[in-house]
């Protein structure tokens, strides 16, 4: 497979996220993927999102990029996954004025792949999160790029 340039790997590093909620109607939003606790060649694959995306939810699906034969994107190709008590699968951040959660996704992989889907999963590593002396640096004009799918766009 050859590299991915940036742009690609926070394109397939994005899933779009369709939740049913409790109350009826449905929402919509974004998460992203994330090598959690990782150690060297080790980590633990999880899906990040807002606790206000999943908040209120029975049910929720996400699409995973799908793998060619090289390993590499099977460009436009993605598996729903659909799950019950999606609320319910998050992790909240421990601290209640934090608006993050996440959801271990390894035996959903497993799962697809023992079921012949490929899963194409590029998760987002620590090394990417600036350490405090890197974030003196930024300026009030620095560039943010989004990508995900707000209000359902």
């Amino acid at each position: 497979m050859a590299a991915l340039a940036p742009s690609e790997v926070l394109t397939y590093n994005t899933v779009r996220l369709e939740c049913r909620l409790r109350k009826g109607g449905t929402s919509t939003g974004t998460a992203f993927g994330f090598a959690y606790l990782q150690r060297e060649q080790e980590n633990v694959p999880v899906l990040v999102t807002n606790k206000h995306v999943v908040a209120g939810t029975e049910a929720g699906t996400f699409f995973l990029h799908l793998a060619d034969d090289t390993g590499g994107p099977k460009r436009g190709s993605k598996a729903p996954v659909t799950l019950d008590r999606f609320e319910s699968r998050w992790i909240p951040h421990p601290d209640p004025a934090i608006d993050l959660c996440i959801m271990p996704i390894a035996p959903i992989i497993h799962e697809a792949q023992a079921k012949g889907i490929s899963p194409f999963f590029v998760p987002l590593e620590k090394s990417l999160i600036p350490s405090p002396a890197e974030l003196t640096r930024l300026t009030a004009l620095e560039d943010v790029v989004m990508i995900g799918y707000p209000i359902g766009i």
